[in-house]
């Protein structure tokens, strides 16, 4: 049977959250705002739509091909110490983002900047479960997953500053502002105690990256996760890549407003799912053991039908309310992602293993978002992606309750 032992925790363990959630934050604001200032940077380096396109593609493909590798970075060495030099490196790169003059400058920055991003989100998930073992682990989990999604919605900002001083100005703001927070990361992010957890990075310092895969790939548990991270990201990139599209033209919208309320309720709701599923999780936890596997497929189980009302209701006001609810339930399995990792893979893997599945997430949702645009251009509705979506929703849940039947 599975355990959930609630150790002590140790004194830097929510210092350490909040530390990592600000450090999330400004990697999807850097990452993410380019997309807000389409029209500045267009304006400063002439390019046609398609290779405007390019410059978040090619991000998305570096970062996703990197991720298993610098997962196993951030198993093999001092995770803080990963996660301080992603930060100043991507940081830096922002900065110089300001200063190029041509569009091989600007791609070759973007796609730098993916390399450099792509150690930080392993090592920060694997350190939080380092410091949060027992109960309080998908909260710090969840938590750490709503910075991202804060930055996210931040990113707006950088297309309002590219707006009034110039795209330049937004890379060197929050690039020097990145840079000054990896200098105060130095000074007070630390590993976990090796006393409070035996699977720290340095415990085993002979572990090889063929030990790590092989390990991992003759999982069955670990299989079964990303199998779960191949349906959820096609259902995830599908529902952020395709739903402006479809609330502009199901409901007769303009495109702005139908973006606006498109990423309102959806990361509002997002951000509020992750800290209920987290709590609920660690909560429930406390009296049964199998909580942090329940609580993403009730989630999960009910994000599905939100998902179908919002595909095939006439209202706005519907498909609002399923936009929202999708977000509350679907998040609940983000916050116990890296918890319930815990639970199958051996703890010298952790970062390995979601990194992992981060690049199976990605390049299975690049695929989807194309794939949505080739039923575009076939003349299949919108709403058919998210009918498609509704299914995958409750084959994630279905994977994650096998697992929890193995786990007995």
């Amino acid at each position: 049977m599975i355990s959930d032992q609630s150790p002590p925790l140790p004194s830097r363990a929510w210092l350490v959250v909040a530390l990592l959630w600000a450090t999330a934050c400004l990697s999807y604001l850097d990452r993410l705002m380019i997309t807000t200032m389409r029209g500045s940077i267009k304006e400063a380096i002439p390019m046609t739509e398609a290779q405007f396109g390019l410059l978040t593609s090619v991000f998305l493909i570096v970062y996703a091909v990197c991720s298993p590798f610098a997962g196993f970075f951030a198993d093999r060495f001092n995770r803080s110490r990963v996660i301080i030099v992603s930060l100043l490196l991507w940081s830096m790169l922002t900065v110089a983002t300001a200063y190029v003059h041509t569009y091989e400058q600007l791609l070759a920055t973007r796609a730098l900047l993916g390399l450099a991003q792509a150690a930080c989100m392993p090592a920060s998930v694997a350190l939080i479960v380092d410091y949060h073992r027992g109960s309080t682990r998908s909260l710090a989990s969840g938590l750490l997953l709503s910075g991202a999604m804060s930055g996210g919605a931040l990113s707006g900002f950088g297309g309002a500053l590219a707006e009034k001083h110039g795209a330049a100005f937004a890379f060197q703001l929050f690039g020097l502002l990145g840079v000054g927070f990896a200098f105060l990361l130095v000074l007070l992010l630390r590993d976990a105690p090796k006393t409070e957890n035996a699977g720290q990075p340095g415990d085993a310092p002979a572990v090889r990256m063929s030990e790590a895969f092989a390990s991992l790939f003759t999982n069955r548990g670990y299989l079964v996760m990303l199998a779960f991270a191949c349906v959820l990201g096609l259902v995830s990139w599908s529902v952020v890549g395709w739903m402006p599209t479809y609330i502009k033209e199901r409901f007769s919208l303009a495109q702005g407003e139908a973006g606006l309320l498109t990423m309102v309720y959806l990361n509002v709701a997002s951000f509020v799912g992750m800290l209920i599923g987290g709590a609920w999780a660690d909560r429930w936890s406390r009296t049964n053991p199998r909580a942090r596997l329940l609580v993403p497929v009730i989630g999960l189980a009910a994000a599905a039908p939100a998902v179908f009302l919002l595909a095939n209701t006439p209202l706005l006001a519907f498909a609002l309310g399923g936009l929202a609810l999708y977000g509350l339930t679907r998040y609940f399995a983000d916050a116990n992602q890296m918890p319930i990792l815990c639970l199958v893979v051996d703890a010298r893997y952790r970062a390995t293993s979601w990194g992992i599945s981060t690049f199976i997430s990605c390049m299975v949702g690049a695929a989807g978002i194309y794939a949505g645009g080739a039923l575009r251009d076939a003349q299949i509705d919108v709403s058919r992606i998210f009918q498609f979506a509704s299914i995958n929703l409750l084959v994630s849940a279905a994977l994650i309750y096998s697992l929890r039947r193995r786990a007995d």
